[in-house]
């Protein structure tokens, strides 16, 4: 009895903790230590931006929008040589469309950053039509097209989706002939995550027009001080004609892909053509299964069942 005595005395009873009782309290087998040491989520502020440019490099810009990311390349990045596209007719009809704001910039205010700098900008540019940059002999090092989109012409998710992907293969079959002769002159696209973006499935329509992805990374707004997301069909109104609080697509999740001609990328591994960037590891993509347009998006999508068809 002794012994029994002396071998409780050294073994202390658990105390039950006030705040690990019930719900909360830790599961049989996990160590308080391991439980602290787990590996801490990387968000995207902390991670360095890949910024995919030089000052030296000849950069073209298509569907700029109101022109916020050129005058950034500028004025930030110091980017001299670039010459940048619209849609619009006009520099009437893009300040028309892209009006300042308290939020944001006027278009005409980038036109002038742009023009100062040495820049170029060309008006009625359709990237779908071949020859798009008319007679021009000048030769890329980087063409981007950031979120390229047809705006909301259709309810209709196969609609829509059929008609990214005809603007996108028209686009990457017209530009390749602008790509500078220099191996690793790229072109590059940025996409909001998810659906229905996703759903364009972008690297096969790239290897249809002779192109493979580099790399992939995610586009940090922040990076281009100055930047607003332009929707295709223009600042958001109320009602009443007047300019609403701003579309902000910028704070949405984006991703760049980076694409080059055949045999141009680079390989990783046993031979894996590399397609991520190495922020990757650590990043949760963003998923959605069931797709919702607000009344600011240019995606009206209706929630039905859809089976979107790959362009051959």
């Amino acid at each position: 009895m002794g012994k029994n005595r002396r071998l409780s005395s050294q073994t202390p009873k658990r105390q039950k903790h006030p705040h690990t009782s019930g719900r909360g309290a830790r599961p049989t087998g996990v160590s308080k230590s391991k439980a602290i040491a787990r590996k801490p989520h990387s968000q995207p502020s902390q991670s360095k931006p890949a910024i995919p440019f030089l000052p030296s490099d000849r950069i073209l810009l298509v569907g700029e929008g109101d022109l916020s990311y050129a005058h950034s390349l500028i004025n930030r990045h110091r980017c001299k040589n670039v010459t940048a596209t619209v849609l619009e007719s006009s520099e009437d009809e893009l300040i028309s469309k892209y009006p300042s704001t308290p939020e944001r910039r006027g278009v005409d205010e980038n036109i002038k950053a742009l023009k100062a700098d040495g820049g170029a900008l060309k008006s009625g540019v359709d990237v779908s039509r071949k020859n798009y940059m008319g007679k021009s002999r000048d030769r890329w090092e980087r063409v981007v097209f950031n979120f390229p989109h047809v705006g909301g012409k259709s309810t209709d998710i196969n609609r829509q989706v059929r008609s990214n992907q005809q603007l996108l293969v028209s686009f990457f079959t017209n530009t390749v002939p602008l790509l500078s002769p220099d191996p690793g002159s790229s072109i590059l696209i940025t996409l909001f995550e998810g659906e229905p973006y996703t759903l364009w499935n972008i690297r096969d329509l790239a290897r249809h027009s002779g192109l493979e992805v580099k790399r992939s990374f995610r586009f940090q707004a922040d990076a281009y001080p100055g930047y607003k997301h332009a929707r295709t069909l223009g600042v958001v109104k109320r009602k009443d004609g007047s300019v609403g609080n701003g579309w902000k697509g910028e704070h949405r999740a984006a991703r760049t892909y980076e694409f080059v001609r055949k045999g141009e990328g680079e390989r990783v591994g046993s031979g894996k053509q590399g397609d991520e960037s190495s922020d990757d590891e650590d990043v949760e993509r963003l998923v959605i299964g069931d797709y919702h347009a607000d009344e600011h998006d240019e995606d009206t999508y209706d929630d039905e069942e859809y089976e979107p068809h790959l362009l051959s």
